[in-house]
């Protein structure tokens, strides 16, 4: 990764020269990606996520937003405490951690803070994962065999053996890809821990909440209590019930 960075007037970018040869072609403006024709799908949840096909490589790129109670003061403003404090600059120092340590993670292509006095607008810009599809859209037509399963327990617990917490640990930010590998996305908010039972007990069963909410709202989603075990089975906690 050759990092570098551009600050002017308010505007905060860091980017890979090896991926953007300079600022302006790293935009972070989907009207300019569409006048491009370079958009070629979306994905809706806490705003839209576009998808982005740029000199033979194909990116994700994301808006950051609020959720729940905050979002009714604020949408998309968050505190300018400093750059390095800024949602982007740590999701991009905690992505290139992970990527050291070998963990599956997108790769980070572009990140910019758009300071406006006391508050900030941000997105980043990752390498989209080759044919990778989320465990929610995987699940809504298919059932996937043991296998998978115990492939991702143990992915989960390859993350919190080096300490990282995802604060938001759902079937949309499980990945899959045509191989079968497992991969972890969406970092912000999240940090390095200690690793410690009670908060990795809590991750999993946030997971599991995800689950049985979507499963409650679908008519059609394959998952069933066998499948946690096995889930369990993979992480190496098929004894502890509770979970």
């Amino acid at each position: 990764m050759n990092v570098a960075e551009y600050h002017r007037s308010g505007i905060h970018i860091r980017y890979d020269a090896d991926i953007f040869s300079n600022f302006e072609e790293a935009s972070f403006n989907s009207k300019i990606w569409a006048q491009r024709s370079a958009i070629v799908g979306f994905a809706e949840g806490r705003g839209t996520t576009f998808f982005i096909q740029h000199q033979g490589r194909d990116f994700v790129l994301r808006h950051y937003q609020r959720g729940g109670l905050a979002a009714k003061f604020s949408v998309d403003r968050y505190i300018y405490l400093g750059l390095r404090f800024t949602r982007p600059w740590r999701e991009w120092a905690l992505l290139t951690r992970m990527l050291e340590k070998g963990l599956p993670v997108p790769v980070p292509a572009a990140i910019k803070v758009e300071r406006h006095g006391l508050l900030y607008a941000a997105d980043i810009m990752m390498l989209r994962i080759p044919g990778a599809r989320s465990l929610m859209s995987i699940l809504m037509g298919d059932e996937l065999t043991e296998g998978y399963w115990i492939a991702i327990g143990s992915m989960i617990r390859r993350f919190h053996e080096q300490g990282v917490y995802h604060a938001d640990l759902n079937a949309n930010n499980i990945m899959l890809d045509e191989g079968g590998r497992c991969y972890l996305i969406d970092f912000d908010r999240c940090k390095i821990k200690k690793p410690a039972l009670k908060w990795q007990k809590e991750n999993l069963l946030r997971l599991k909440r995800s689950l049985n909410k979507i499963s409650a709202n679908n008519e059609v989603f394959y998952f069933v209590e066998e499948n946690w075990r096995s889930l369990l089975r993979g992480y190496g906690w098929e004894d502890l019930k509770q979970v």
